[in-house]
């Protein structure tokens, strides 16, 4: 299966990259790396967003690697190849971010292994991801964590706004098909008091159909809050929105503006995995 997914990623990928089973669990991979793999790169570990997989966009990967910086992109329980489509669904989002959260330390722990910590430097690692993947990588950063920098794109902090809207978010149909327990367990608005302050780049369509931008904002503003609490400039989180973008549901790829997006995550990468800044 590896073989027939390689073959389908850009040469500017596909050259260097190799795939994986990475823990215990076996969480499947993809690693590319811009060198020979034996000088230790900075490294993003990016997770994807619900009903796709690991090779989705491999644009981004691309610019990552022209830029120096390695790639790992997982696929989520339940997703690519390790497929089950009864958990493609939102019904099952909660249950896939709680599994995917304690297998971000797992992968980590796999790539400082022999045979791996020679090619990746994971004393400047980032993570990072979209959707669904970007919930995880803001309920990972509530707690102690080894990043130097996270970004975010079409995702969600505040999961109860999401799920359980009242008032005007209410006119997005939502419905709520979890507990509120199992819903604070993975909401990092319920965990801020842990958030880890960290350069964080957030990207976002304001006409976003599947995470409303208006809930999305009350979240960044409430961590900008946290953030000058523990002493940290608010200026560390930056936001690029934009009004629309003609995107599908204005949600995935940010439409005409998908190329501007992908150089302003690679700059900032560079800057804090790099000290180019």
């Amino acid at each position: 299966m590896s073989e027939s997914l390689i073959a389908q990623l850009p040469r500017s990928v596909r050259d260097h990259a190799r795939y994986a089973r990475l823990g215990p669990t076996g969480v499947p991979a993809l690693l590319a790396h811009p060198g020979d793999w034996s000088t230790p790169a900075p490294l993003c570990l990016w997770m994807h967003g619900r009903s796709v997989n690991k090779e989705l966009d491999p644009g981004r990967f691309s610019r990552w690697l022209r830029a120096g910086i390695a790639v790992c992109a997982v696929d989520l329980p339940g997703h690519g190849e390790r497929a089950d489509p009864p958990r493609l669904g939102p019904e099952t989002s909660i249950e896939v971010i709680g599994e995917a959260l304690p297998e971000v330390d797992l992968i980590l722990e796999a790539l400082a292994e022999p045979g791996y910590a020679s090619a990746f430097d994971l004393d400047r690692a980032s993570i990072g991801g979209m959707s669904m993947g970007g919930m995880i990588t803001l309920r990972r950063l509530c707690e102690p964590h080894p990043f130097k920098c996270a970004a975010v794109e079409a995702t969600m902090g505040d999961l109860f706004g999401l799920y359980f809207p009242t008032g005007k978010d209410g006119e997005f149909p939502v419905p709520a098909q979890h507990s509120e327990d199992s819903v604070a367990a993975v909401d990092p608005l319920h965990h801020l008091d842990g958030f880890e302050p960290l350069p964080l780049l957030v990207i976002h369509s304001e006409a976003d159909e599947i995470a409303p931008w208006r809930v999305q904002s009350r979240f960044i503003e409430r961590l900008r809050e946290h953030y000058v609490a523990r002493g940290v400039s608010p200026d560390e989180i930056r936001v690029q929105t934009w009004p629309e973008t003609g995107a599908p549901s204005e949600h995935a790829g940010f439409g005409r503006f998908s190329n501007d997006a992908k150089n302003l995550q690679t700059a900032f990468f560079v800057e804090h995995l790099m000290g180019n800044g």
